[in-house]
């Protein structure tokens, strides 16, 4: 070894000095950058309500590309007595981003509850979008009477609100007592949302109402316990009164909403003694309930209503209770008396249109047909069928431009919604989404959804594509994703393909770990009590928690159970959409006492959600047969004819032990 001298040694110490600190300082830098990991903590310090944890974790994520998310956590753990400069600030800073409206609406909701008016009155102008509860808080400072004309204003936001069935926000309940005291609500006015509660099926809410009512005119509380079926039977309520009337009609309705036969049996031997208006509402009352529990008497107890005032859905199920007792007459008498903008609905339009036909208005029914076809939903394809036509639908695709796609991904917004989603922010994502594409026009809606779904977010990509008025793309509304395990679970389960990728549009619209509020997991949306029964039966039951976030294993679970459903639901796809939804007992039920036509059936499922689910379903069949160039199914067919229920069977479930999936809310 050379000899080194002093002046080489110095150096030498200095070079490896130098790049020691070099190196520490990058990976002081490296250390520093805000993380993926960083601002996961963050948001479940958040979900925590570790505000302290918060604060130590939010300076890591300075410059992060969701650091406004951050902020605004910090901001809403202490929205109660925050510096209104830091929310200004951030509202300023960020008023591009929904984050910011949202935030507004927060704190406007945290100064109306403490009463601050002075700070929400100069802030509330600014709101872009209002809830209920803002709303009635809007209503408190108006009746503070510091602004022009407010208390007409004040008045009339607070009526806006009373007459629903409802519970309203705790902030709404001082504009209420305002007006009462005010004489701005009248008995009259707190009699009619008594009827609305009861109507709604929200009875304590109904008798909670009627305790604002003069004391003189107010229903004692032992009134309220025994409005039930025997004092029904009885008819023992105090007729010479608005109270007893009012109690009698609402013991009617309770008993109706429960047992609309055994409610209407009890109501013929009294009703004569009420005055006729209340007579009429009594009558529809029984008749609504009737409908929607299938009773075939429906029909006849709607035209003892003939005159009384009917609300949207009851209307809807007078036509209802004619299509299942075949009277096409009625149906178009029923759908004539609807509000105009009701009718132009694409349900009663068709039905209307079959009504015609059945009288012998051929030209007519024709002219509704026509106009129903050209556009894209469940109602076109049964009007273009019965013109004759296979109905498929064309696409019009927008050519792909690379840079136009690079430049709608470069923006800030798309990129927080793919980071957002990366980290299982979906409603924030959503959120952001939605004022992505807020105002485009058709070619900018295809190239958003375009580029939705080249980086997967297909729900993005499905909503967006829908939107379209007058160009679309049905790729992009109906994608293929997971091909090959749905046609390989499709060939195994002798299931068609285009019904399993309609029901699982339907269900998940492709998110393949989202969870529902009723916990159900993945593509196909099983309940882990289903998943693990399929797993039993197929002879996976070692996996003790089958992982529903996987696709193909959710897929292949998924269809097992829908074959299972159909085969014992004669193969019909109508009534196997509705088994899905709201379990296969409620669909056997709701078959009726003769053979009724797939489409009435559909029609006439009591549940609102499982309702609207099955025509989705079958409509986004009818798409994907398009899409995959399968053989083509008409609708009528796939509906078919639903025979009539068997004796004793109503309410009954399957055999073999069978989970009864259902994840429906009901027709409320």
């Amino acid at each position: 070894m050379q000899p080194m001298s002093l002046l080489s040694l110095r150096r030498s110490i200095g070079c490896r000095a130098a790049a020691a600190c070099a190196g520490a300082c990058i990976a002081a830098a490296a250390w520093a950058q805000p993380s993926d990991a960083d601002f996961a903590a963050a948001r479940d310090a958040y979900r925590a309500g570790d505000a302290a944890r918060l604060e130590r974790i939010a300076p890591r994520l300075a410059g992060y590309l969701l650091e406004p998310y951050v902020t605004y956590w910090r901001l809403r753990l202490k929205l109660d007595d925050v510096d209104p400069a830091a929310v200004r600030a951030f509202l300023d800073r960020y008023a591009d981003l929904p984050l910011a409206e949202r935030l507004r609406g927060e704190w406007l909701k945290a100064l109306g509850k403490r009463g601050e008016w002075t700070l929400f009155g100069s802030e509330y102008p600014k709101l872009l979008a209002e809830d209920v509860e803002l709303a009635c808080y809007v209503a408190q400072f108006r009746s503070q009477g510091k602004e022009p004309g407010p208390a007409a204003q004040a008045a009339a936001d607070g009526r806006r609100f009373w007459f629903s069935g409802q519970e309203q926000p705790e902030s709404c309940q001082p504009v209420f007592a305002l007006l009462l005291a005010q004489g701005e609500l009248s008995p009259q006015d707190v009699w009619a949302r008594f009827r609305l509660a009861h109507e709604a099926g929200n009875f304590r809410l109904a008798a909670k109402i009627a305790g604002l009512l003069p004391a003189a005119e107010r229903p004692a509380a032992h009134e309220f316990e025994r409005a039930d079926r025997a004092a029904l039977a009885r008819g023992d309520f105090r007729f010479s009164t608005t109270a007893g009337r009012e109690m009698a009609l609402y013991a009617l309705d309770r008993v109706a909403q429960v047992d609309a036969l055994a409610a209407h049996d009890a109501w013929i031997e009294w009703r004569a003694r009420l005055p006729a208006a209340d007579r009429l509402y009594g009558n529809l009352l029984v008749a609504y309930a009737g409908a929607r529990q299938l009773v075939p008497a429906a029909n006849a107890w709607y035209r003892e209503a003939d005159g009384a005032s009917l609300a949207e859905a009851q209307h809807a199920w007078q036509v209802r209770a004619a299509l299942r007792a075949g009277a096409w007459a009625d149906v178009a008498s029923a759908i004539e008396a609807m509000p105009p903008e009701q009718a132009q609905d694409p349900a009663w339009r068709y039905w209307k249109a079959r009504a015609l036909l059945a009288a012998g208005d051929s030209e007519d029914a024709t002219r509704l047909f026509a106009g129903l076809a050209t556009e894209n939903h469940f109602y076109a394809f049964l009007a273009a069928e019965a013109l004759g036509a296979s109905v498929m639908p064309l696409s019009e695709p927008l050519p792909p431009d690379p840079a136009a796609l690079a430049a709608f991904g470069a923006r800030p917004a798309v990129q927080r919604v793919l980071k957002l989603s990366a980290l299982d922010l979906r409603s924030d994502a959503q959120r952001e989404w939605v004022a992505v594409v807020r105002g485009l026009d058709d070619e900018g809606l295809l190239l958003a959804a375009s580029y939705a779904q080249a980086h997967q977010l297909y729900d993005r990509a499905i909503n967006t594509a829908d939107r379209t008025q007058r160009r679309h793309d049905f790729s992009l509304s109906y994608p293929t994703p997971y091909q090959a395990q749905v046609e390989d679970a499709a060939r195994q389960n002798s299931l068609d393909t285009a019904f399993v990728y309609g029901l699982m549009r339907q269900e998940s619209r492709f998110v393949p770990d989202i969870v529902s509020g009723s916990g159900a997991i993945g593509l196909m949306q099983l309940m882990p009590p289903t998943a693990r029964w399929v797993a039993h039966k197929t002879g996976r039951s070692t996996e003790r928690t089958p992982q529903l976030e996987d696709p193909e294993l959710n897929i292949q679970f998924g269809s097992y159970y829908l074959r299972y459903v159909l085969g014992r639901l004669d193969g019909l796809q109508a009534l196997g959409a509705a088994a899905y939804n709201a379990g296969p007992g409620r669909a056997q039920a709701w078959r009726g006492a003769v053979p009724l036509e797939g489409a009435i059936y559909v029609e006439t499922i009591p549940f609102n959600e499982t309702r609207d689910y099955a025509k989705k379903v079958l409509a986004n069949a009818m798409f994907y047969q398009a899409q995959l160039g399968l053989r083509y199914v008409a609708l009528k067919d796939r509906l078919g004819i639903v025979a009539a229920r068997a004796g004793g069977e109503a309410g009954s479930t399957l055999s073999d032990s069978a989970p009864a999936e259902s994840r429906a809310e009901g027709s409320r």
